[in-house]
């Protein structure tokens, strides 16, 4: 099967994720000023509880599966076998994680007094069964997972729009929400026949992949505790007003985070490929490139939302969430960790075959999540459970760095931290007098933005920053070509 080239699976990765951007820009500010943060906390705290419920059903098949089609994509038995057999387990456990969600429905005080969002917020299972959105993430088809992405979720902005009126409209927001981001799901299984033989091709070993995807399961464990976490326990130990604070904060930041980790997400099939191909030193290569590339694009974002967080805030939800101004700043140099664990966690220790690293680095970060919310919360709410996500963010980053600090080493040298650091500081300086002009927090967001951004770029392109001047190269000689 031919490869599509790493650059446009990342610009259309990166498009996908804009459009992510893009999407909450535009409907958040509309939405948090008619639900009010009692109502967005209802369907944020909906939406990390299905999430636990989502870990079971789903087991470790969203990236073993990534994995394992990547392995076998050259040949189409092969390929076919393999996402049969991953196929059944997944629906098999999403029908055993829908009993336990009805038992949790009907015993759970919590889950019964909004049952009709619970309900629809469910169908986030039946999507994610059906969408076998690995498969098509292993065969590096990121045009088409970008194009449908985004059809949808042109679809659900203009429902936003004709169907959210009042503070009730909080259950359509949830399905709404649900439409945006699975529906296209059920465009993955119409097509699925373009790329596999649909008939059954026998021969099946489903416990080959039973090992693996326990090890991915675990990991997503992991994963979703410390991050639904201290949403989940926002909700039951303080009010739903609280999860609303904290929600505003953690939609700038997983925006933000999409954009930081898009190139890492690209690279896991590639990485896969290489290793299986024993191809090391291209391994090494986009490596070195990737966590290059995540201190160039995380630094500058966290500095400057950490500096814009009020305005970021009062222009997306309103004077309402004013008090998720303090958990937004805590909560942003997880960027930074984030995106490093990404880069050596999904596209190093896991094609590496290091699965259990990444689980051991995921259970600490969880367990110190645990701990620092139970402590914390009570007494901060919010800020409380920012602190916790940051120091366990961290933790993650730790263990993985000691494991895999002979490969690593090399690329974090590679990384040229001064011109990093001058060239965030230029931006600072040179957009941070704009918060005195009283604009407006719209019109200070976007002049600041291109007063720090612009000045960043300008101080790494004299430095001769080796990344932005590749970048910058490839654009010029392709504008060149076009004249």
């Amino acid at each position: 099967m031919k490869q599509t080239s790493i650059k446009k699976n990342f610009i259309m990765n990166a498009l996908l994720t804009m459009s992510s951007f893009i999407f909450p820009l535009i409907t958040f500010p509309y939405v948090s000023r008619i639900l009010s943060p009692e109502g967005t906390g209802k369907v944020s705290f909906a939406t990390s509880v299905i999430a636990y419920f989502a870990l079971f059903a789903q087991l470790g098949i969203p990236t073993y599966g990534i994995r394992a089609c990547a392995k076998v994509r050259d040949d189409k038995v092969a390929l076919s076998r393999t996402v049969q057999e991953i196929f059944v387990i997944n629906v098999g456990m999403t029908v055993v994680t829908y009993i336990a969600f009805g038992i949790a429905l009907g015993c759970v005080p919590r889950l019964q007094a909004e049952r009709p969002l619970f309900l629809i917020m469910s169908t986030t299972l039946l999507f994610n069964a059906i969408g076998m959105d690995w498969l098509y993430r292993g065969l590096e088809k990121y045009t088409y997972i970008t194009l449908r992405s985004i059809l949808f979720k042109f679809i659900a902005l203009l429902a936003m729009f004709v169907l959210i009126h009042q503070k009730s409209d909080y259950i359509i927001y949830g399905g709404i929400s649900i439409f945006a981001a699975s529906a296209s799901n059920i465009c993955n299984l119409v097509n699925v026949h373009r790329y596999i033989q649909v008939k059954p091709v026998g021969d099946y070993n489903f416990r080959r992949h039973l090992g693996p995807i326990m090890i991915f399961f675990a990991m997503s464990c992991a994963t979703t505790v410390y991050t639904n976490l201290d949403t989940v326990m926002l909700g039951f130990i303080k009010a739903d007003v609280d999860v609303g604070y904290y929600n505003a904060a953690v939609k700038i930041k997983s925006v933000l985070l999409g954009i930081v980790t898009s190139l890492g997400t690209v690279l896991l099939p590639r990485a896969s490929y290489y290793i299986e191909h024993h191809k090391m030193d291209e391994f090494r290569r986009i490596t070195k490139k990737a966590i290059n590339f995540v201190f160039l694009i995380a630094v500058p974002l966290t500095v400057y939302f950490i500096l814009y967080a009020k305005e970021g805030i009062l222009f997306l939800s309103g004077d309402a969430y004013i008090s998720a101004v303090i958990p937004m700043q805590i909560i942003m140099p997880t960027i930074l960790f984030i995106g490093l664990t990404n880069i050596m966690g999904i596209q190093m220790l896991v094609p590496l075959g290091c699965e259990k690293v990444v689980l051991y680095s995921e259970i600490a970060g969880a367990v110190v999540d645990l701990i620092l919310n139970a402590i914390l919360i009570p007494q901060l709410a919010s800020a409380g459970a920012a602190i916790g996500t940051l120091v366990a963010e961290g933790v993650v980053w730790i263990v993985q760095f000691i494991a895999l600090r002979k490969e690593v080493i090399p690329a974090y040298r590679n990384v040229r931290y001064g011109a990093v650091i001058l060239a965030t500081v230029v931006g600072v300086v040179s957009s941070s007098w704009v918060k005195m002009l009283g604009i407006g927090n719209f019109v200070t967001l976007v002049f600041s933005a291109v007063l720090f951004f612009v000045g960043y770029g300008i101080i790494l392109t004299v430095l001769k920053e080796p990344l932005v001047w590749e970048i910058e190269s490839q654009v010029l000689k392709k504008l060149t070509k076009k004249k």
